[in-house]
């Protein structure tokens, strides 16, 4: 009963050395991104949102495009960098979410692979986040390169009179901008549709062209919404 005591507090006391005494924080975000503008600058719409009706604590990271250009494993570098923020942080953050794209990254199984190894979840987009934005408005199926996701998204801003009517990155309101008729409620709906097809046992994510799993994070947020 003695060495089992004893393992014990040794444990406990590895356990404060690791986390300097941090306590876990109840519904606590840590949502870490690849991108510096839309992909914050949406989901800070969601917060914004949140903190208005309830208070919380969700945090968004994002990690500029200068970090992650030319070196070929950027989606590996953002999952290594959420391990660093997770680290230092003051909390223990109850819920932690990496978003990113394919892109043109070689490393994007490996990335989704290990993140989850850690327990981090995963909202990807194959090809690009502009799919998911897209889902806003319609459904599609079509394995198209992320230009052609800006260019229908454009013709999209220009007939809605959304924005100054063409689609760019950096509107900071762009989740107001595509929640015009229920949109993200409708993108939720359309990226559940199109997951139905998506087969994680056999299927790596990059094979699964266009897909996104967007819908799973913004849920998610969107329960203190509802509640």
């Amino acid at each position: 009963m003695a060495g089992e005591n004893g393992f014990q507090k040794r444990r406990e006391s590895r356990k404060k050395r690791q986390y300097g005494y941090r306590q876990p924080k109840a519904n606590s975000y840590l949502i870490v991104t690849e991108g510096s503008k839309t992909e914050p600058l949406y989901l800070q719409g969601i917060v914004n949102l949140i903190q208005a009706k309830m208070g919380g604590n969700v945090e968004i990271v994002e990690l500029p495009v200068i970090d992650i250009s030319g070196i070929g494993r950027a989606t590996r570098k953002l999952v290594e960098k959420t391990d660093e923020i997770v680290s230092k942080a003051k909390i223990i953050y109850q819920n932690i979410w990496v978003v990113f794209d394919k892109d043109d990254f070689g490393d994007f199984d490996e990335a989704i692979e290990m993140a989850e190894e850690r327990g981090y979840k995963v909202a990807w987009t194959n090809q690009a986040f502009e799919y998911w934005l897209y889902l806003h408005f319609k459904y599609s199926a079509r394995a198209l390169h992320r230009k052609e996701w800006f260019s229908r998204l454009s013709k999209i801003f220009k007939e809605k009179n959304l924005g100054s009517r063409v689609y760019k990155k950096n509107y900071p309101n762009i989740y107001e901008l595509v929640n015009t008729d229920d949109g993200v409620n409708r993108a939720i709906r359309n990226a559940k549709r199109r997951m139905e097809k998506y087969k994680k046992a056999s299927m790596p994510p990059s094979s699964f062209n266009p897909g996104t799993t967007m819908h799973l994070l913004v849920e998610e947020l969107q329960k203190y919404l509802t509640e």
